[in-house]
């Protein structure tokens, strides 16, 4: 399990990291949600000894309160906060990305386009 879960964690994040590098910005939010769950994942998965399977989340009166009976509450609210901030994230990169088409009329993250930039001298 955790071998697919790091190979996942793997692809998401060079999706992201190849997807940052290309020259539009609709590419570049798409690489940038694409790296926040890799990260999300990656924080998710380094809870107590990996991924914690038949843990229980909250305290039960019949079992022991330490905390080799309990998933770790932490990652999983960290993550949590993680998704609410990269999606108001995501919200404000598209408003720009929609002001800066609407202003220079291209998607360029640069504002010219590639056969401009090859007559510029």
């Amino acid at each position: 399990m955790e071998t697919i879960l790091a190979i996942a964690i793997g692809v998401l994040a060079g999706s992201g990291v190849w997807l940052l590098l290309r020259p539009r910005t609709f590419q570049l939010i798409i690489g940038l949600s694409l790296l926040s769950y890799a990260v999300n994942l990656f924080i998710f998965s380094m809870g107590r000894k990996g991924l914690a399977v038949d843990k229980e989340p909250v305290l039960r009166p019949d079992l022991t309160e330490n905390l080799l009976n309990y998933a770790d509450p932490l990652p999983q609210a960290l993550v949590l906060t993680a998704i609410v901030i990269g999606f108001a994230m995501t919200a404000l990169f598209l408003v720009v990305l929609l002001a800066s088409r609407g202003m220079s009329g291209t998607d360029h993250v640069d504002g010219i386009r590639a056969r401009d930039a090859q007559e510029m001298p």
